[in-house]
């Protein structure tokens, strides 16, 4: 292998094997459920990274199940984003995420910078509820549910939220620890269909687990319960700001 080739090839490791494909990437019958809920303003304030600013002390709890994405196949994925600004750009930062595929944890921290770790979540429909679940290291650490399909919602309102700008602090380390890469990426998903969207009841249990903290942030008052099921492209990004430039 050339030096040329391998530059040409270099997209993903291992080079001769590539743990994911090229982007963009696809997903069909995307279903969420999204529990906002207010939670301590100090706590939230230490866990968002400079420039972006917090607007208010919430946070979105995500369970969502993906059946059908390219080059990731099916798999499921939890976590919490947190509504900030950016220049008067107002978008969602993403904290943390747990997954149970190894294709888009390497292809989102890689890529983009998306906080992926390994766990366990789940989302279904059992008789009257939607229930979404995350275990990590054999211990159940979040627990979601919702009235299932009590109210239908604006399927353009809907996708106007999924529009929004989302953030990410992608950091990737130097051989000697340090970081080599240090920066915020921005993203907006695109190609957006919604096939339906609804709210009801919900509810949300957090418990503390030392290496998936989620409880750090705690619920206060359960803000909105919603369930989508949406098709929409994930595109690459781009860098926003850059902490290893001096500003």
């Amino acid at each position: 292998m050339t030096e040329d080739e391998v530059r040409g090839n270099a997209f993903a490791m291992p080079i001769n094997n590539p743990a994911f494909p090229p982007g963009p990437y696809r997903f069909v019958d995307r279903e969420f459920l999204v529990i906002t809920y207010r939670t301590d303003p100090v706590a939230l304030q230490k866990l968002i990274p400079a420039p972006l600013k917090l607007l208010e002390p919430i946070v979105k709890f995500e369970f969502i199940n993906m059946p059908d994405s390219t080059g990731f196949g099916h798999y499921c994925e939890s976590g919490q984003v947190i509504p900030v600004s950016l220049d008067g750009v107002e978008g969602n930062y993403t904290l943390a995420m747990y997954l149970n595929d190894h294709p888009p944890i390497a292809g989102g921290r890689e890529l983009w910078g998306f906080p992926k770790k390994l766990g366990e979540p789940e989302l279904r429909v059992h008789k009257d509820t939607l229930i979404g679940t995350l275990d990590y290291s054999d211990f159940r650490v979040a627990t979601g549910t919702m009235g299932y399909k009590h109210k239908r919602l604006d399927g353009d309102t809907v996708k106007k939220s999924l529009a929004a700008p989302g953030f990410l602090l992608k950091i990737i380390p130097h051989v000697d620890g340090t970081a080599r890469i240090c920066e915020l990426v921005q993203y907006e998903l695109c190609d957006i269909t919604v096939k339906g969207a609804w709210s009801g009841p919900g509810a949300l249990d957090l418990n503390p687990h030392a290496l998936a903290p989620v409880a750090q942030l705690p619920v206060l008052e359960i803000i909105s319960a919603v369930h989508i099921l949406a098709d929409l492209t994930l595109p690459l990004g781009r860098v926003v700001h850059d902490y290893l430039t001096p500003q």
